[in-house]
């Protein structure tokens, strides 16, 4: 298949290097505003006739048509930051072609209760549009990276293969990796972290429906598998609470993030300064966002993978009755070890862990095992398919019984 990935950054250049090595790629071609940034990823490849780069300007849907006109890809990858979902969801649409994101259109708080009703959600825009899509015999997969995309995974199958019921659905984040030689390096797009952490995140009970809490609310210490060990998990605005209510019967979905003290502490002087801001302000006549400015000045998380060390793990935590009838407490998780990605595939281990996934999707949609037409989470599709397919490429899930009830 001929997939055109929109964006070369970390993502974007980790999923090539995947693709390179499964037999179902035939071409892929990485377009970027920075066409150096794809020229270079393409040339670390060195497949020529399999993989090249192109221009873009992924704020254009007028830009990105034209791409997808000239490309004729089976398929669209956004790599971007969720800000440009927007116009590549719609150009994919323009274009007729399979679109995939790994992050969805961004969320607006409550204008007068911002910590007790949702305003705009996460997404919304995107899932409007659903009736189109389908009428169109069109599919989007939306959110299709690790957190949303396997941790929705994960969730389908325990509701399928290892539950009866489901009472609660916690994805639960953390690692312990270590930057060399920075006080304060974020592992994934700084813009994209502030994004998620300092908006109201979101909760979904089946009573109340969805209402909103304070940024880094209820905390909890969540011991994590293969060595991270106890991590205190905070609540974070995140696509899994408004993707699986709509595919898994269940009591109540949550997201909560490792994000340590220091982390937290960071993000909210950024708050508190205004840092955090998208809305340009005027710097010696230049207008400047300031979260902008806050990501200039930090290192590309694409580019720390030398200095990285240890593993991130992304899971899900199902509490509800198991198949027996008799209380059930599960993690489903995967890890990635940074030394083990930068050792194969030269990316860090975050922005690996998040590429593999639209790379086993996209297989999966190829083959004909996952198809359907609208606006579809990773929830909508079987499970288990997703599941062998990540085993066979060499990265497999595990889970585990843990006590409590969530």
């Amino acid at each position: 298949m001929k997939v055109l990935v929109v964006g070369a950054g970390g993502v974007g250049a980790a999923f090539a290097a995947i693709a390179q090595r499964r037999d179902a790629f035939t071409e892929v071609v990485l377009a970027d505003l920075a066409q150096e940034r794809a020229r270079s990823a393409v040339q670390r490849l060195g497949e020529p006739d399999r993989f090249r780069a192109e221009r873009v300007d992924a704020s254009s849907r007028r830009e990105l048509a034209e791409l997808i006109g000239r490309v004729r890809p089976d398929a669209v990858l956004n790599a971007c930051d969720p800000r440009f979902n927007e116009p590549i969801f719609g150009a994919a649409f323009d274009g007729r072609v399979t679109y995939l994101d790994m992050a969805m259109t961004l969320s607006s708080p409550h204008p007068e209760r911002p910590y007790e009703l949702p305003g705009e959600m996460l997404g919304e825009r995107q899932l409007a549009r659903h009736l189109d899509w389908e009428q169109a015999g069109l599919l989007a997969v939306v959110g299709i990276g690790v957190e949303p995309g396997l941790s929705d995974v994960f969730a389908r199958y325990a509701a399928d293969e290892l539950f009866s019921t489901v009472e609660h659905v916690g994805v639960r984040d953390g690692a312990n990796l270590v930057v060399e030689g920075y006080d304060f390096a974020p592992t994934f797009s700084i813009w994209t972290t502030i994004e998620e952490c300092l908006n109201p995140p979101l909760i979904w009970d089946r009573d109340g429906g969805f209402h909103t809490t304070a940024p880094f609310s209820e905390p909890e210490l969540f011991d994590f598998p293969a060595g991270i060990g106890p991590v205190q998990c905070v609540n974070v605005e995140h696509e899994e609470v408004v993707l699986i209510p709509r595919w898994v019967q269940c009591e109540r979905v949550t997201f909560k993030y490792g994000l340590g003290q220091e982390f937290i502490d960071v993000l909210e002087t950024l708050h508190k300064l205004g840092l955090d801001s998208t809305e340009p302000v005027s710097v010696r006549g230049l207008q400047v966002a300031p979260r902008d400015l806050v990501a200039a000045t930090l290192p590309d998380p694409a580019t720390l993978g030398e200095r990285m060390s240890g593993r991130t793990c992304a899971g899900t935590w199902v509490t509800g009755s198991g198949l027996d009838g008799r209380p059930r407490s599960t993690y489903l998780y995967h890890v990635a070890d940074n030394e083990q990605t930068m050792r194969e595939y030269s990316s860090q281990a975050v922005v690996w862990q998040t590429a593999i996934n639209p790379v086993a999707a996209l297989e999966l949609l190829d083959s004909g095992a996952w198809k359907g037409a609208g606006v579809l989470g990773p929830e909508a599709f079987p499970p288990k398919p997703f599941l062998d397919l990540l085993g066979e490429m060499g990265s497999p899930h595990a889970q585990i019984e843990l006590p409590g009830a969530g």
